[in-house]
């Protein structure tokens, strides 16, 4: 299992189009993935769950993840996070 934390970058958090996004990068991964904020984990393969953390800019999150490319699934949404949907 490996853990890292994030900050959400964009304007608009992991709202609506960006969630989307997200949820597909984490659906290319074979390893199980979680997102938590405060004490609330969700699976990071859940549109629905990812959206009812309410992940606005600023907001810091944890990605864990538990599988065979675990390390390249906590890397590539991190740095979906940082990057990709960053304003």
């Amino acid at each position: 299992m490996i853990t890292r934390s994030v900050t959400m970058q964009n304007g608009v958090g992991l709202h609506a189009n960006p969630a989307s996004l997200f949820i597909r990068k984490a659906n290319s991964y074979k390893c199980s993935i979680w997102v938590e904020k405060d004490d609330c984990r969700v699976n990071a393969k859940s549109l629905l769950g990812v959206l009812s953390l309410g992940i606005s800019k600023g907001t810091s999150i944890t990605l864990i993840a538990d599988g065979s490319d675990e390390e390249e699934a906590v890397a590539g949404l991190a740095d979906l996070i940082n990057n990709d949907l960053a304003d």
